[in-house]
């Protein structure tokens, strides 16, 4: 396979996670305004450097009012991280793509984008946007569904699996990292009222309120959320959720060319931290030095597999 078809198919299916992405930390930040006390200005910015958005929103605009933080992540074509642009860049590989993957997979695209642009317009009312974030989310599933029953499992499908988990991994670190250390009140202890409030919002943002309460069948604390997004592979979007994927997929394409992947120690080497990992020893060395580390690392993997993979070629 071309560098150049390998890097579309990538970032085609990071694109549409970070889509998703958004759309659950927007979710995180209305729900978060419902709480009593709660600041909207420290909210937004919290849900903007989850998002990585916070210096290019500030280089353009000087506060953080709810309007301009949503028209920002949702609609801005100048915020290569925006919603719009997210589906736009995604729909664009798609398309320069279009023969490396299936029908099902460019009509889900193809016509994301025709919604989106047709509709949002009218969705930029307030009382429409959990309708909004709801279609966001459908969308992105409805595509996960299409490549994960349509495509073989050859290299586009590895490559595709390699930028869904890597992005899905950076995001759910993000958000862990923005609750834990920003959205904790000073004055308030971990563990306490509000702070368990908090963290049981995080776990309806990633749809996982109901399966948490399956596996630990106790009250909410710090601790166990931490550990089912953390830890625990049973959870979907955890991060050793994730690297089981991206350790899968390397293997895949490891065995499709017949060599292994220089980075593929690397990959194997976070696994088996997370696979062997404690949340005690996590929260004594800390949680945000912990996530700061894997956010860097995830980031230096994905250099790395464009590197090897000449994605720029």
């Amino acid at each position: 396979m071309l560098g150049r078809t390998a890097n579309d198919l990538y970032w085609m299916a990071r694109y549409m996670e970070r889509a998703e992405n958004l759309a659950r930390i927007l979710d995180v930040g209305y729900r978060l305004l419902l709480l009593p006390h709660e600041q909207s200005s420290e909210i937004w910015r919290s849900a903007l450097r989850s998002a990585g958005c916070e210096q290019s929103y500030s280089d353009k605009y000087s506060d953080f009012e709810t309007d301009r933080v949503e028209d920002f992540l949702l609609f801005d074509p100048d915020n290569p991280s925006s919603v719009y642009s997210c589906i736009a860049r995604a729909r664009e590989s798609a398309r320069i793509q279009r023969t490396a993957i299936t029908r099902d997979m460019w009509e889900c695209l193809n016509g994301a984008w025709i919604e989106y642009c047709a509709d949002h317009t009218s969705l930029r009312n307030k009382n429409e946007r959990p309708i909004l974030i709801d279609w966001i989310k459908g969308r992105s599933a409805l595509f996960r569904g299409a490549l994960m029953n349509t495509i073989l499992r050859n290299d586009s499908f590895n490559f595709c699996e390699i930028g869904t988990f890597l992005e899905r991994a950076d995001n759910t670190a993000r958000i862990l990292d923005v609750k834990y250390f920003i959205l904790l009140p000073q004055n308030q202890l971990v563990g306490g009222g509000i702070d368990n409030v908090q963290w049981q919002t995080i776990l309806r943002s990633v749809s996982a309120h109901q399966s948490y309460s399956w596996v630990y069948r106790d009250r909410f604390n710090p601790w166990n959320i931490a550990h089912f997004l953390i830890l625990n592979n049973q959870m979907p979007r955890s991060l050793r959720s994730c690297y089981d994927g991206v350790s899968g997929a390397l293997k895949g394409l490891n065995d499709y060319y017949g060599y292994q992947c220089d980075c593929y120690p690397m990959v194997e080497k976070i696994r088996s931290q997370l696979v062997d990992g404690d949340m005690n020893e996590i929260f004594q060395s800390g949680l945000h030095e912990f996530l700061t580390d894997f956010i860097a690392s995830n980031n230096e993997i994905g250099a790395k597999i464009s590197e090897i993979y000449h994605f720029n070629e």
